[in-house]
């Protein structure tokens, strides 16, 4: 029998293990930690019966993976629950935009810049389950939707500031700026759209939902379907030699480059190595979950329906403060996150006191408490935040590279998302998950398609370990 040893249980280790052991590989996870799951793992972090996500906590591109549907994560307990809103983004004195499911219904409350905002997205919608199969699995492929993927990569090339600004109205730009962010790098920058067209036309697809009962959930659904197929599973233990692995038919690695190389020492080629350990991160995240009494009071009436709440100002600001950020400075009013899960998922809530959790991008390793700078990004747009707070919890840029390995220097994007990157990741290769040794594969979220789709890396990687048996 085929045998495989994954190192590293998050969602990528676990999706390859499942996906080895379905075809009949006996498989064994090693784990450094004690507890599974990564970053999809659920804690109450702040007071007693109010559960928040350690840290992914939002999937949109979730429900209609090839990985999720394979394996019917749905019929093994995982839930999906979506708010009213998929995401917002307030402006000072009130103002704001919200992003609902409809296109329509979206640029129906954009003013000027719903025209714009329907022209972009509204075709991509509606082809956006041809379009994911094109962008959720590695960038040199041999496209089976070439108009598709090209209208998408027509939008997804530009810089971000650039097609905000071919959005229209400051609202419909804040909104798309909000979203692109998330890439974690200059929005000037070419190529520093694809992140934030991928994500909302997600959106407009799918949602963006939550798992019923944390992020924890997904890891719970896998792990039924892993128990199914016999996986093997050793927690608290740490691997720091292939040679500890004995002689499996396939190693996959759930591990950031760098790590990767210690792991395979000598046995690895001078060249993979050099591209692992000079595998670029981008910026650290900080993050600080918050217990609410009675939620959020948004001066913008519909962010109090969005479960994803982008903070920064405007276009100008948000691309100002990613430009320090990046060049390791921290700004005065950094990006900063909000989810609202509880909107969706009620079972995370104690009475009127909701879980509320939040990040603010940071310069990488970043040293200073970003705590008061995030609190105040939401006080202005919430002014009266600060005495509903009942409880608090931090992770700094370095608790969070303590709690996950994978977070170098609080990275959570497992890059730096540039344009080369989304192209070549993590080196430059045909086969992105071979590591230069026979039948050992990187399969974390430094490979395509990156992080965000929770298990997709560690599936096509698997698959392609199969392949080349």
């Amino acid at each position: 029998m085929t045998t495989a040893v994954v190192v590293g249980s998050g969602p990528n280790g676990l999706a390859a293990a499942l996906t080895l052991a379905a075809e009949g590989v006996r498989v064994r996870v090693v784990e450094a930690s004690d507890v599974l799951g990564g970053g999809i793992r659920s804690s109450e972090l702040t007071l007693p019966g109010l559960i928040h996500d350690e840290c992914s906590g939002i999937h949109p591109l979730g429900p209609g993976s090839a990985f999720a549907e394979r394996f019917d994560l749905a019929g093994a307990g995982l839930i999906w629950r979506w708010a009213p809103a998929e995401f917002s983004h307030p402006l000072d004195g009130g103002r704001g935009a919200v992003a609902v499911r409809s296109v329509a219904a979206t640029a129906a409350g954009l003013d000027d810049g719903g025209r714009g905002w329907q022209r972009t997205f509204g075709p991509l919608a509606e082809r956006f389950g041809a379009i994911s199969q094109e962008f959720l699995q590695p960038v040199l492929h041999v496209p089976r939707h070439p108009l598709h993927l090209a209208r998408f990569g027509a939008h997804a090339g530009l810089p971000g500031t650039l097609l905000a600004r071919l959005l229209g109205s400051p609202d419909a730009q804040a909104l798309f700026i909000g979203v692109a962010a998330h890439a974690f790098r200059p929005l000037n920058t070419l190529a520093s759209s694809a992140i934030g067209v991928a994500l909302t036309t997600a959106a407009h697809a799918f949602g963006w939902p939550v798992a019923e009962g944390g992020s924890a959930a997904i890891r719970d659904a896998v792990l039924v379907r892993a128990a199914e197929h016999g996986v093997e599973f050793e927690t608290g233990r740490r691997v720091t030699s292939l040679d500890e692995l004995g002689s499996p038919d396939l190693v996959m690695l759930d591990t950031a480059p760098a790590a990767a190389a210690r792991i395979a020492g000598d046995r690895m080629p001078a060249r993979v190595r050099r591209a692992y350990t000079r595998y670029r991160h981008g910026p650290g995240a900080f993050k600080v979950d918050y217990a609410v009494e009675g939620g959020i009071p948004w001066t913008h009436e519909a962010s109090r329906s969005a479960c994803t709440v982008h903070l920064g100002g405007t276009v100008a600001e948000i691309a100002a403060a990613e430009r320090a950020v990046v060049a390791g400075r921290m700004p005065a009013r950094p990006f900063v996150l909000v989810g609202q899960q509880y909107l969706a998922d009620k079972t995370r809530s104690a009475g009127g006191v909701h879980p509320v959790y939040s990040y603010a991008h940071v310069p990488a390793g970043f040293t200073g408490d970003a705590t008061e700078a995030i609190t105040a990004q939401i006080e202005r747009y919430a002014p009266g935040f600060r005495e509903r707070i009942r409880g608090m919890h931090v992770r700094s840029t370095s608790d969070m590279s303590r709690h996950n390995e994978n977070y170098v220097a609080g990275d959570i994007v497992s890059g730096a998302n540039d344009p080369w990157q989304l192209v070549f990741r993590p080196r430059a290769a045909l086969d992105p998950y071979a590591t230069g040794i026979p039948g050992v594969y990187l399969c974390s979220a430094a490979t395509p398609p990156g992080a965000g789709a929770h298990g997709m890396c560690g599936y096509n990687a698997a698959r392609r370990a199969l392949a080349r048996l």
